[in-house]
């Protein structure tokens, strides 16, 4: 697979001065923006409140960002600790460096159906479900018909107004749900598969 623009991430976690210590005058925004103009454009930055985040599409292009940013973090007499990772797509997570990436097809349907199987145990362990369909009907009728079948089906259902989200114990799960909505709800409905966001008890009782 190849990389994205994005697929490096370089953090760096700012040391807070120690008792005594003299504070940095600059702010931790004013040195994203210094940042941001001597890496180039093909090197994304942004900043949390004691971090600076780097995204870059090469481990070297990540590591030559790091480099130039703690050169701009010492000269504003800021110490920072730095930490690489790389976007997992199968995980959908940042991993480090170590954690091989799937090279084949066959490797990838393993890794995906390992991340699968982990998100089915881990719903039936918790009681909630780990991924949810997103509905949204043109009336309020429409959603409460659609709800009365899921939940004659078993499915559990959280209901709001013209909206229904149904719960999923994993991604493949979610997504053959959400196909066979698809087929059975108005061409102007809208419905999305996205990680569960609801506490709903799974299975339903």
């Amino acid at each position: 697979m190849a990389d994205s623009d994005d697929d490096w991430r370089v953090t760096l976690s700012v040391s807070q001065p120690q008792a005594g210590q003299a504070q940095p005058s600059s702010t931790l925004r004013q040195v994203e923006e210094d940042i941001r103009g001597q890496v180039g454009r093909d090197i994304g930055v942004g900043a949390g409140e004691a971090q600076i985040f780097l995204y870059a599409g090469t481990e070297t292009a990540a590591g030559e960002a790091e480099r130039i940013a703690r050169d701009v973090l010492a000269e504003h007499g800021i110490a920072a600790e730095s930490a690489v990772h790389r976007w997992h797509p199968i995980e959908e997570q940042w991993e480090t460096p170590d954690v091989p990436m799937p090279q084949t097809a066959a490797e990838r349907q393993a890794e995906h159906q390992r991340l699968v199987d982990t998100e089915t145990a881990e719903s039936l362990a918790t009681g909630k479900a780990q991924w949810e369909v997103r509905v949204e009907l043109g009336s309020h009728r429409q959603a409460v018909a659609l709800a009365r079948t899921l939940e004659g089906e078993g499915q559990a259902i959280v209901r709001r107004w013209k909206f229904l989200l149904v719960g999923a114990t994993n991604e493949d799960e979610a997504r053959e749900l959400a196909g066979r909505i698809r087929r059975e709800v108005p061409a102007d409905a809208v419905v999305k598969v996205e990680q569960a966001e609801v506490g709903w008890p799974f299975p339903p009782s």
